[in-house]
């Protein structure tokens, strides 16, 4: 098992304001199997990771405990000044 998986899928559940059951649908497993995860008596699959992960705004870095912080880094060297101005301006 991922030593605290399961923690962090459940918070950004709760921090959502989400059912087990509404997380569940949204990605295609049954709402015990969502439970499973959230227990750590199950590990996601690399497509169940990456679905929590978007439908959580969060990384898949930060779910696995690889990264501290729960938000996407993003690669910006290739833009240019414009581009980067209106991705500041999204983000905000």
């Amino acid at each position: 098992m991922i030593h605290g998986l399961g923690e962090r899928l459940q918070l950004q559940r709760v921090n959502m304001k989400l059912t087990q059951k509404e997380v569940a649908i949204t990605i295609g497993v049954s709402p015990s199997v969502l439970s499973n995860y959230e227990n750590g008596e199950r590990v996601p699959s690399l497509e169940n990771l990456m679905a929590l992960a978007s439908l959580y705004r969060c990384s898949t870095d930060y779910l696995l405990g690889l990264s501290k912080s729960e938000n996407i880094q993003i690669d910006a060297t290739m833009l240019n000044n414009e581009q980067k101005r209106l991705l500041q301006y999204f983000l905000h």
